[in-house]
């Protein structure tokens, strides 16, 4: 099935903006330390200091580019490592000589973390946050204790509150990935329940019915049926291996592919339209054919009905379907938990049409009949469309 193009997951954007800030923060507490430092010292001091200050912030600058670079995925780490190092060399000799810049430390500090991992992400940092340190209790003429304490103290408390960050956000990862995997798990169990386990049951009913009436004509077209259904069910496995698609699904008019899927169990269904017809999205036609295939083979196996059918109803805002047989009916509160001998389609229907933001309901009473009710919105929410597939 077709799929929306990706988007850039909520924690890359977020990443990006901070990256935006932080690199903002440094180039404005660049020129202001600058401007401080040029006033308050002479001519011949500025010279070498603003062009140990412009050396840094060219540094910075490759350096963030070949950062960005990294984490999209388009330069490999060690080219870049080099860069980051100079960086913080230069800077640990412009913050010592000229305190004034020393407020850019933050932003040093955010870059190193972006660069290193374990311990030489701690030497990095330690290295900003102590030649900060000693530029300020330098400045206060090595009199201000508070000077030398405060950048050591605010480093290890960015580093701890850094640390925090990563950590959640790696246990964050984790928790998406394991949810992932139970998703895509529930989703190939749904497929396979709704193609091959329901084309497999119904094959070997229509075997069975055979073998007992053998060797009288009805026996040939029960076993000519089967081997139809097979087939049929060796494509939909096929399918399932590429893309988990339905065949045809994508171009044929939808009442006909409904009826095409709900004749792979009873010759003589039919499906009626009421509404007005339009296109749906991908996801939710896929949702209506499975819903069908499910229920009408549940017909076929469980409700020994003398008549079956199923409506396609189209509303303004919302697509409806509606399967009715007459058979023996059930009680839908008793309906036993999924095991491995079945139990699982009422579980995989209303699992598919609740992720796309609809309603199922199964209205069955014993010996009257059932009536499995889906009504889904004909643009179902953003976002639900790979989880229901």
């Amino acid at each position: 099935m077709p799929t929306a193009p990706p988007q850039p997951a909520p924690s890359i954007r977020l990443d990006g903006r901070i990256d935006a800030v932080v690199h903002l923060g440094f180039a404005v507490l660049m020129v202001a330390s600058a401007v401080r430092y040029v006033m308050r010292h002479s001519p011949a001091d500025n010279l070498w200091t603003v062009a140990l200050a412009g050396t840094v912030c060219a540094l910075y600058a490759v350096t963030a580019v070949l950062a960005h670079q990294r984490k999209s995925g388009r330069r490999r780490r060690h080219l870049w490592l080099v860069w980051m190092v100079a960086l913080v060399a230069a800077w640990v000799a412009l913050v010592v000589i000229a305190p004034s810049f020393a407020w850019c430390s933050f932003a040093i500090f955010f870059l190193t973390r972006t660069a290193f991992r374990g311990w030489p992400a701690y030497v990095a940092g330690g290295a900003t946050a102590a030649a900060t340190a000693v530029g300020l209790f330098r400045m206060s003429d090595w009199t201000d204790v508070a000077m030398l304490l405060g950048p050591l103290a605010a480093g290890a408390l960015l580093t701890l509150i850094y640390d925090k960050i990563e950590r959640d956000q790696e246990q964050l990862a984790a928790s998406e990935r394991e949810a992932g995997i139970a998703a895509e798990r529930e989703r190939v169990s749904r497929e396979i329940h709704d193609t091959v386990t329901q084309g497999l049951a119904s094959s070997l009913l229509l075997l069975e019915a055979a073998q007992r009436s053998w060797p009288a004509p009805a026996a040939t077209i029960d076993v000519r049926k089967a081997t139809d259904l097979l087939r049929r069910n060796l494509a939909d496995t096929r399918s399932l291996v590429h893309e988990l698609s339905a065949p045809g699904l994508e171009t044929a008019p939808l009442p006909e592919a409904l009826e095409h899927a709900a004749r792979q169990y009873l010759d003589i269904i039919r499906v009626q339209v009421t509404g007005d017809p339009r296109p749906l999205a991908p996801e939710v036609r896929h949702a209506l054919l499975r819903v069908t295939q499910s229920a009408v083979a549940n017909i076929k196996l469980h409700a020994r009905a003398g008549h079956a059918s199923v409506t396609l109803g189209y509303l303004p805002d919302a697509v409806t379907l509606d399967v009715f047989d007459d058979g023996r009916g059930f009680d839908p509160g008793s309906v036993p938990p999924p095991s491995e001998t079945g139990g699982y389609g009422l579980r995989a229907m209303r699992q598919r049409v609740e992720q796309l933001g609809g309603e199922l309901s199964v209205e069955s009473t014993p010996g009257e009949g059932t009536i499995i009710a889906a009504q889904l919105p004909a643009s179902p929410p953003a976002g639900s469309s790979k989880e229901a597939l």
